[in-house]
């Protein structure tokens, strides 16, 4: 959390090193994004937005925790959590935009990223999730949300030519610091609980031998 505040908050001085690679020609949409800045109730009103969000993919994390343990088929829970999605998506769409001109995909951006969400992001994305909530746990995997910020400001400087600050680099280095201080926890954790487990089950089988023996 601690990272992530600082990456989002603190700017501090630019590194420029990003700058003097190539970058490809997507300049249009941040000059786009920097030509509208948002006002301070859009601001206020994404704030509150965004923390529903989190709110609400962590419900679905533990929910589908327990659904995978009744149901253990990924690829079926992913198609039911596409389905419902784009359901939910269409009806949206319908009530923000009714142009039919925004609803045209050409060979564009547009296109591009919507189907890197459908392949990547949703049809490969769900049924991984799938697995390791069944193998890990819902925190094994919110654990790693936090690198989404790293992402995002390396990607937005390479191909959006965005600054990238040392407030991002000091927040991405906290944010590493962290997950490695989680999984290790976990980690100890779990082998304190497979050690306890071993000996219920030695105890145990002691105990089924003299019942035997008696």
């Amino acid at each position: 959390m601690g990272g992530a505040m600082l990456l989002t908050f603190y700017k501090g001085p630019e590194f420029k090193l990003l700058h003097r690679l190539p970058h490809p020609k997507l300049g249009h949409i941040s000059e786009a994004h920097h030509s509208h800045p948002p006002s301070t109730s859009h601001q206020i009103v994404g704030s509150f937005l965004g923390i529903i969000s989190c709110f609400s993919y962590a419900t679905w994390l533990v929910i589908q925790a327990k659904v995978g343990e009744v149901y253990p088929c990924h690829y079926s829970i992913a198609a039911i959590v596409c389905f419902f999605g784009a359901i939910q998506s269409t009806i949206m769409a319908v009530c923000v935009q009714r142009e039919m001109e925004q609803w045209r995909l050409g060979l564009n951006i547009r296109l591009y990223s919507s189907a890197y969400a459908g392949l990547i992001a949703s049809g490969f994305a769900f049924p991984l999730l799938s697995w390791c909530l069944r193998k890990k746990g819902p925190l094994f995997i919110a654990v790693f949300s936090p690198l989404m910020l790293i992402f995002v400001a390396v990607l937005s400087s390479l191909l959006l030519d965005e600054a990238l600050y040392l407030g991002s680099v000091l927040g991405s280095i906290l944010i590493v610091g962290g997950l490695y201080l989680v999984l290790w926890g976990k980690a100890k954790e779990q082998a304190k609980v497979s050690k306890e487990d071993n000996l219920d089950h030695q105890s145990q089988r002691g105990e089924l031998e003299q019942t035997s023996t008696v």
